[in-house]
């Protein structure tokens, strides 16, 4: 920036805003405004004139009491304006105005000394120089002045005012005192008190002007976007009395002639309404843009000065400037003016009975229940919405438009069903499929609900233990051993395979019914959608093996794809999933087992995975030895792994059975953890089963799902089956 564009901005910013010129003498108001004093004793004289006892401040309208001396010379001055005000001469070179500082012939100066911080006229600028120990000091020609020469000369040191300190800068601050002291006011007149630099005073008043001014600033952000919203309150009526207005004028023109008088008084009615409903939004925004007014003005009179950090001007202002923003901080804030809904109604046509009222009001409308605390996934919720008028009477408009949007955590729209009862009321219903935050949002004739949108928080169905069955034996209804257990969706029947060549078949209450015999052991069980079963024998001649749910044999399916089968599933369209261990491959075949349609594995990855579970277009897959479960594409690319090694919510040490839940979740059989973890489908963390059913070895391996939604759980350490509902 060079001098010229600087003494352009002092110019503006020693303006007094009353006379338009430089301020003279100046004085600074409560509210941190500035005015020459002859101005401000002006204003006043023409404001007891009019038998008044206040003035206005004339830049932020705040009253203040007029002094009964009926002049403001007690007020403090600007610091910063006198040392503009100071500058300003410098500006073409003439200084007439800055006298030597270091004779008593008070010769015009032509020079300034930074070191000894003195205006010096041409022949002590002489003597200067001749001097041995000033002659090297940064001197500079006043008509040769440059921008930054000048903020220096502003920033100059403050000297002392007391006799025989004029020489003296006010280095000290006196704490008790509460005023700037030079070296020799320490010892002179502050021997006792508590003093302090001048730079750490300031910084830690500093610091108090700055909060205070961050709560202005603050307050002024909050009046800003209430003069905003009262403002698209004004609009918004404005717009809503036209329409009902152009409503009202179809309707009477369709009318006859003789009605036309009839029209002219109606429209004379919502131009009243109109009118008045806008004092009161004028009158409302009025205040607040006053308020506004002076805290915005506030805010930039305390910034600057923080801005320009000079210690002398923050302390002497320090006082002024709390008390001005404590002030306006403790100002009553205006309520928003609400205007009453406006309508047009015939009742009687012909007779002319029709009327301005107001009627459904959103603002005084309210949901009833829609704040349950019993919201749960997959279970059907309601709520009422009850409609009234401004006065809070419950009111029916056949034409009131309700809408509800309910939005999942993934920003899904929930379907909702509204019923209306004709009477004010409407019921509306809704089946949360996911847990998680809800976003519910109530709009009546397009305006929200008071609290509208709002948080509902849809908590996760919670499994407990119902019963547990099996003991150890090779008995009926004993086991030896439990390799696979799966439940039959048609009729709650559940096929345990385990050791000694057979699969045992039992009701849903874990009784005993029949068992299949095989030439080698079971590895894995699966119910086919039309209730037979198939079985994986590894080790024997035929693998894959389907027989009805009585035992009857039906026959051997094509295993010329597969080497060494752990474990398979059926996939909703009747694709047959094994997990191979010999090539460490997911493997997918037809549903006759006739061909091989996909074969992949997971890459890098030199463990063999143990079960896969194919649900919305995805493979779940997991992995003992790895301590995960790894998710593939529906063409087998590896997208992403659940989990890791370890005992905290989310960590494996085992992982074997999976499961999808009828809530959508990943239900993981955490076996050496002794728990079962439930995932989101994204592999999200969301509960696990552990604790009192879990104790003494609890060890699960496999998970099926009762067609009701019950988990079956196996436990072959302790050769037992665990029911959760």
């Amino acid at each position: 920036m060079d001098v010229q564009q600087l003494f352009k901005i002092f110019k503006k910013e020693a303006e007094c805003p009353l006379c338009i010129e430089t301020v003279t003498n100046p004085k600074t108001l409560p509210c941190l405004h500035s005015f020459c004093l002859e101005c401000l004793d002006r204003h006043a004289n023409f404001a007891r004139r009019q038998l008044k006892a206040t003035i206005k401040c004339p830049v932020c309208q705040t009253s203040f009491q007029i002094p009964e001396t009926d002049t403001f010379e007690n007020l403090p001055s600007s610091f910063h304006l006198n040392r503009l005000v100071d500058a300003l001469p410098l500006e073409d070179g003439s200084v007439q105005s800055q006298r030597c500082n270091n004779c008593d012939e008070n010769n015009t100066a032509t020079c300034y000394c930074f070191v000894c911080q003195n205006f010096l006229c041409a022949s002590c600028f002489e003597a200067h120089q001749r001097l041995k120990a000033s002659r090297g000091h940064r001197n500079v020609l006043i008509d040769k002045l440059q921008a930054q020469d000048v903020q220096e000369v502003i920033h100059r040191p403050v000297m002392c005012s007391q006799q025989y300190h004029e020489d003296q800068a006010l280095e000290f601050y006196c704490k008790d005192c509460k005023v700037l002291i030079c070296h020799k006011c320490t010892v002179v007149s502050h021997d006792r008190h508590s003093k302090t630099d001048t730079q750490k005073a300031a910084q830690e008043q500093k610091m108090q002007m700055s909060d205070a001014v961050a709560k202005v600033k603050a307050e002024m952000v909050r009046y800003e976007s209430e003069i905003k919203k009262q403002t698209d309150l004004k609009n918004k009526n404005k717009i809503e009395i036209l329409n009902e207005e152009k409503k009202m004028t179809d309707t009477v023109e369709k009318l006859i002639r003789d009605l036309r008088q009839h029209e002219i008084k109606m429209k004379d009615k919502f131009r009243e309404i109109y009118e008045a409903e806008q004092k009161h939004h004028a009158t409302r925004l009025e205040n607040f843009e006053l308020v506004a007014t002076q805290l915005k003005s506030c805010f930039e009179r305390c910034q600057s000065i923080l801005e320009r950090n000079f210690s002398v001007e923050i302390l002497q202002t320090n006082h002024a400037i709390l008390g001005r923003c404590n002030a306006l901080l403790n100002v009553r804030k205006p309520d928003l003016y609400m205007s009453p809904h406006v309508h047009y109604l015939v009742e009687k046509k012909l007779d002319l009975m029709d009327r301005v009222v107001t009627k459904t009001d959103p603002s005084k409308c309210l949901a009833e229940g829609q704040d349950s605390k019993e919201v749960k996934e997959r279970k059907e919720t309601y709520f009422v919405i009850v409609t009234k008028d401004s006065e809070e009477f419950q009111c029916y408009q056949q034409d009131d438009k309700i809408k509800v949007n309910i939005l999942t955590p993934e920003g899904d729209q929930l379907k909702t069903d509204i019923k209306d009862t004709k009477d004010g009321k409407y019921t509306v219903t809704y089946t949360p499929e996911d847990a998680g935050q809800h976003r519910l949002e109530i709009l009546v004739n397009g305006q929200p609900l008071t609290g509208s949108p709002w948080i509902v928080q849809v908590h996760q169905h919670q499994y407990q233990f119902a019963f547990q069955f099996g003991l150890g034996g090779k008995g009926r209804g004993e086991f030896d051993g439990i390799c696979d257990i799966d439940v039959s969706e048609k009729t709650g029947t559940i096929a345990v395979a385990g050791y000694r060549n057979r699969i045992q078949l039992l009701s849903s209450e874990g009784k005993f019914r029949r068992e299949i015999r095989l030439g080698g052991a079971p590895r894995s069980v699966e119910f086919t959608d039309s209730g037979d079963l198939l079985t994986l024998v590894p080790g024997s001649d035929t693998k894959l093996c389907l027989f009805s749910e009585e035992g009857h044999f039906i026959k051997h399916m094509n295993d010329k794809h597969l080497d060494e089968p752990r474990h398979l599933t059926i996939a909703s369209d009747g694709r047959i999933i094994i997990t191979d261990w010999s090539d460490k491959k997911i493997k997918v075949l037809s549903p006759d087992g006739n061909d091989l349609l996909q074969s992949f594995s997971a890459p890098d990855c030199d463990k063999s995975p143990d079960c896969a579970i194919y649900h919305q277009n995805k493979f779940f897959v997991s992995y003992f030895l790895a301590n995960c479960v790894k998710v593939f594409d529906k063409i087998g690319v590896y997208l992403h792994d659940i989990g890791c090694k370890g005992c905290n919510d989310g960590h494996f040490d085992g992982p074997v059975g999976l499961v999808i839940d009828k809530y959508n979740r990943l239900i993981v059989c955490d076996s050496d953890n002794h728990r079962l973890q439930l995932f989101t489908l994204t592999g999200k963390f969301g509960s696990k089963l552990d604790g009192e059913y879990f104790k003494n070895g609890f060890r699960p391996s496999y998970v099926a799902i009762y067609s009701g939604g019950s988990l079956t759980v196996t436990d072959p350490l302790n050769r037992r089956i665990s029911v959760f509902q």
